[in-house]
């Protein structure tokens, strides 16, 4: 048995492309219907989304920024710990419509942090959108105002979220069985 198929047997799919891609077709026209006009940036945040802005981005068809930041609550740990920065946008953010981009809005401190730096740096509106939303209530700052799909409060991983710092690149998510 390889290493891939004993993950696999300690784990749950949750969604698989199809519904993921179809959760991404529908943030796309939302984005659409809000940004079109508005040259907005979109900031991917690092590491975990550069899979969802891979597979979002060239879903919109209008005219935008990308940039990205990186900053870390996890590293390669399950469990989140003190802000870490890592790189801040090199676009100026000042005036702008800035949306960033996040896999999963688990407890909403980093994204707290990112939107609270967005609007210090003087953006025109900050709005996130989160391919998944892990059900459950202990979670600070703002709710995203994009969310595509709803994952239980277990340990997932896959599409851009890692397993102790792997696994980033599964075409799907999944959730570590419960014991």
């Amino acid at each position: 048995m390889t290493e891939y198929d004993e993950l696999l047997s300690k784990s749950d799919l949750l969604f698989d492309m199809d519904q993921i891609s179809a959760a991404l077709d529908s943030l796309a026209k939302q984005l659409q219907q809000d940004y079109a006009d508005k040259l907005p940036v979109m900031l991917c945040v690092m590491n975990g989304s550069v899979i969802t802005a891979g597979h979002l981005l060239p879903r919109l068809n209008f005219k935008l920024e990308q940039d990205y930041i990186h900053a870390t609550r996890y590293g390669d740990k399950t469990v989140g710990g003190d802000i870490h920065w890592q790189v801040k946008p090199v676009t100026q953010l000042q005036g702008r419509h800035v949306v960033l981009i996040e896999d999963i809005f688990d407890e909403g401190v980093t994204l707290a942090t990112l939107r609270e730096y967005c609007v210090g740096e003087g953006a025109a509106s900050v709005k996130c959108v989160c391919l998944f939303d892990k059900d459950h209530n202990n979670k600070v700052g703002i709710r995203p105002e994009y969310i595509g799909l709803t994952v239980p409060n277990r340990y997932v991983f896959g599409f851009g979220m890692d397993m102790a710092g792997f696994w980033r690149n599964l075409p799907a998510v999944y959730a570590l069985k419960e014991s």
